[in-house]
């Protein structure tokens, strides 16, 4: 038997957010940057409180500090608002505060939107928490916030998306399903890359993340960790370790990113 779980409300498509009635007194979860950025602004958000101080590779300390802050606030909704990141510290938070989720990716790789999985370091090692109920009640999916992006941001995310569902497809603990998805996912961010057609990424990025997140990543991704407990950007990391792990697992998506590269 396999099982099939993603968040019951997936809005996508390019100025989908300034469509969503957000509710009044939530909490945003993000990274330092957003006022800065136009985010905050394009969400048009009434009557919200922000913790903009998400770190990159964060720690479960940010998380518990979220927790212990807010604790006795009466906030109805957390939003994660940017990159996995953020988006792993908002599902995770709201989780433990029984809170409804609103995740909102603003670079488009890690898939965390439509993922039960928030991966946050502990003693300094990554890890990752899987839980059913960090599912987002809604992730919303606009490919607006990926007009502006550095390139660099652009690349390291493709690159994180393309090794999730390649892997995805490998996995053992994935199904007909799940494997669909991957490879559909991987020829979206194949085009979308060697095009640079953003729109293909950013949908990419979210098909990915509903194959791999309903299965498992493999050794790419295992051995990326090594590099970001380093204090390597999560697609740098993967740099380095996706293709000589697809070669070992004598993966059909070797030749593919070689050729992409």
């Amino acid at each position: 038997m396999f099982k099939i779980i993603q968040p019951p409300v997936i809005i996508f498509g390019k100025h989908c957010v300034t469509n969503y009635s957000f509710p009044q007194h939530c909490l945003v979860v993000t990274s330092k940057g957003a006022v800065s950025r136009g985010w905050l602004e394009y969400l048009k958000l009434n009557n919200y409180h922000m913790f903009d101080k998400v770190e990159p590779n964060p720690s479960i300390e940010t998380a518990e500090g979220i927790i212990s802050e807010f604790r006795n606030s009466n906030y109805s909704n957390i939003i994660g608002l940017g990159g996995g990141s953020s988006m792993d510290v908002a599902k995770f938070v709201a989780n433990k505060m029984d809170k409804f989720k609103i995740l909102i990716p603003t670079t488009f790789g890690s898939g965390s939107e439509v993922t039960r999985i928030s991966v946050l370091k502990v003693d300094g090692k990554k890890k990752s928490f899987h839980d059913d109920s960090q599912i987002a009640n809604v992730a919303i999916v606009d490919s607006h916030f990926i007009e502006d992006s550095p390139i660099e941001i652009i690349r390291n995310s493709a690159i994180d998306a393309t090794a999730q569902c390649s892997e995805g497809f490998d996995s053992k603990s994935g199904n007909s399903f799940t494997k669909f998805l991957c490879n559909h996912a991987f020829n979206s961010l194949e085009e979308g890359i060697m095009k640079m057609d953003k729109e293909k990424i950013v949908i990419g990025s979210l098909i990915s993340g509903l194959g791999f997140g309903n299965c498992s990543t493999t050794l790419g991704h295992a051995l990326s960790y090594v590099f970001s407990n380093e204090g390597y950007s999560h697609g740098h990391a993967l740099a380095f370790t996706t293709t000589v792990s697809h070669e070992f697992n004598n993966s059909q998506f070797h030749l593919k990113l070689i050729q992409s590269s």
